[in-house]
């Protein structure tokens, strides 16, 4: 039977009688008694969120799901549809199971939709995704300390915090986990 130590982000867990995805976890081994895993979990069904701390080594059910690689194609105001390359199945996820993943979707790029008895329940994207700065200010001469930093707006819309050096049209990658800036394409 599985336990905490299994427990991983995208992870789908049996919890009260719901499935939820696990969005966040830490295990935690204070200084002073036992080690324990906090969670951050996303129901299925509902899409409300809940957080859990279970003890570590308990047992905790994970349930089996599919991950199929599929291209992303477009979103609505229901959510994105994915296609899968294979079958040219497509698959559309509610908006609630993307959470903060609408920015990094760019047409055409693959990702791992995870899948339970035929419907999306989350989506995986890839580590780094290559974008192209739409709008950027000009760095200011002189500002020369440490890591500077300033805004600027991707191709999708989102804004991200990079480099002074970066200038509109160049593009970037970025972590999708973090949202950071990791380097120039």
């Amino acid at each position: 039977m599985p336990d905490t130590s299994d427990i991983s982000k995208d992870v789908v867990v049996r919890f009260k009688n719901d499935l939820f995805v696990v969005t966040e976890f830490q295990h935690v081994n204070p200084g002073k008694g036992a080690a324990f895993t906090r969670v951050k979990m996303r129901s299925i069904g509902s899409g409300k969120s809940l957080e859990n701390t279970w003890k570590s080594g308990e047992n905790v059910d994970i349930v089996d799901v599919e991950r199929r690689s599929m291209q992303y194609l477009f979103s609505d105001a229901n959510g994105a549809t994915f296609m899968d390359s294979a079958t040219y199945d497509q698959v559309l996820v509610p908006k609630a199971m993307l959470e903060g993943k609408e920015g990094y979707l760019k047409e055409g790029i693959e990702a791992l939709v995870v899948m339970y008895e035929g419907a999306a329940v989350a989506v995986q994207l890839p580590r780094k995704i290559t974008f192209t700065v739409t709008e950027a200010q000009d760095a200011v001469r002189g500002d020369t300390s440490g890591n500077v930093t300033k805004d600027v707006t991707l191709d999708t819309g989102i804004k991200v915090k990079v480099p002074m050096f970066i200038k509109q049209g160049e593009k970037i990658i970025i972590n999708t986990d973090t949202g950071e800036y990791v380097e120039r394409a």
